[in-house]
């Protein structure tokens, strides 16, 4: 009962970041276009600087994904899990502030920087969590919970964004931003796992009989532990065969993922001339689906088929999903398309859900963390491919007349990681 309630404050928390993240989405790409292309429906800077973004985030996440994982089995998930909840308030209070050019510049330096040490991290270290407290018999359906979380999050996000201004829309998400740092800070209650694999809290009293450059070196020591997180990433991938086959199964998955939110709506700007408002019915569209799948079909499905049927299910509905909006021919089209999320969100939630039972209980937060990290390489290379293709056949310069083309390519990446998940082969649970 005690592990229940202290999974209901996580709830909370991930609910009210999410709620905070998502609500600027709608609104991002008209903010991005108004500052940079001030009266157009086409931006090839805001793409490609949107790529960039991207592809930045994509290399610090790389590196900080299995440092935090890592380093949160040692410190503790609470510890690690206010570093972002900090930090991700700075860049939407710039734009709650102004969203000139010159702050929009700002709130990009700051988005990038930020990012690169916080951006997943709250999923991340909530799935952790999660497997601290569950076992893993329950493990897909709780994995499953949390990410209907988030998806119950992203409708309130959107329908709120739908009918408040852009500036009062930045200002709620900063509010909201605080609160759950704040809430996080006085309700939630770490995860000890247990007291002898537990180091000293990053932020404690220091002991008066230790000195301060005994103090120092140990905590250089740790430093240069947790920054062996490169080593840790390639030794985790190796240490299974089933892992290695999630690992690819996730890298093409989020390489689709990160490639068609960087696309879809500057497509959808560029081709039906969508913008805010149309933005957030579409995405209240997809969240609803989303959750009422993660919070009612897949925990009846999951013990049935299991989660390697699942996943492969859920990827093959995100390969036509993503066809789908590639040869759009009208505006309705995308709002159809957009109801396949009730199918293929099981994804992630079942890779992470496979990868947990592949290691014990004191790896949960480098396992989470390492899969977060073969996420960020497709954040790096997804941009790289997908931006100036996604560019230039929404230009005039596109070498035939095909304005999906790059989310047609997107879908095939997709297909690659459905194709990868038909092999994937689930070797017994490691026993706790």
């Amino acid at each position: 009962m005690e592990k229940l309630y202290g999974l209901s404050h996580l709830f909370m928390t991930v609910f009210l970041h999410n709620f905070a993240i998502f609500m600027v989405v709608p609104a991002i790409t008209d903010v991005t276009m108004a500052a940079l292309c001030p009266g157009q429906d086409e931006c090839s800077l805001a793409i490609y600087l949107t790529g960039f973004q991207q592809a930045m985030i994509g290399v610090g996440t790389l590196v900080m994904m299995p440092l935090l994982g890592n380093m949160s089995d040692k410190y503790g998930r609470k510890a690690m899990l206010t570093v972002p909840m900090i930090l991700t308030i700075i860049p939407t209070g710039i734009l709650a502030y102004n969203r000139t050019k010159k702050f929009f510049y700002v709130y990009y330096v700051f988005k990038i920087l930020i990012s690169m040490v916080c951006e997943g991290s709250v999923p991340c270290l909530a799935l952790a969590y999660v497997a601290d407290n569950i076992p893993e018999s329950g493990r897909s359906t709780a994995f499953g919970i949390i990410s209907g979380i988030g998806s119950a999050a992203f409708v309130c996000a959107t329908l709120s964004a739908r009918f408040l201004s852009t500036a009062q829309t930045f200002q709620v998400s900063t509010l909201i931003a605080v609160i759950g740092a704040v809430y996080m800070q006085f309700f939630l209650q770490d995860s000890v796992i247990d007291d002898k694999h537990l180091y000293t809290p990053i932020i404690s009293q220091q002991n008066p009989t230790v000195s301060k450059v005994d103090a120092k070196l140990e905590s250089n020591k740790h430093l240069l532990k947790a920054l062996r997180s490169f080593k840790d990433l390639t030794s985790f991938l190796g240490s299974s065969f089933t892992i290695t086959q999630a690992a690819i199964v996730a890298f093409f998955s989020n390489l689709a993922d990160v490639g068609l939110h960087g696309s879809m709506l500057y497509f959808l700007k560029a081709q039906f001339h969508f913008d805010k408002n149309q933005f957030a019915d579409l995405m209240v569209i997809s969240g609803i689906s989303g959750t009422v799948s993660q919070l009612l079909v897949m925990p009846i499905l999951a013990p049935i088929l299991g989660e390697a049927r699942l996943l492969s299910i859920g990827l093959f509905f995100h390969c036509v999903h993503m066809f789908l909006y590639s040869i759009a021919w009208s505006s309705l089209v995308p709002y159809a398309s957009a109801m396949f999320s009730i199918l293929f969100v099981f994804s992630q939630p079942c890779i992470r859900s496979i990868v947990s039972k592949q290691v014990g209980p004191h790896e949960q937060g480098k396992a989470q963390g390492c899969i977060s990290g073969i996420c960020s390489v497709a954040h790096i290379v997804s941009p790289l491919v997908f931006s100036p293709l996604t560019a230039l056949f929404l230009s005039e310069k596109a070498p035939f007349d095909f304005p999906g083309f790059s989310i047609m390519c997107i879908g095939f990446a997709s297909m690659v990681s459905f194709v990868q998940s038909m092999m994937l082969r689930v070797v017994p649970p490691i026993l706790n």
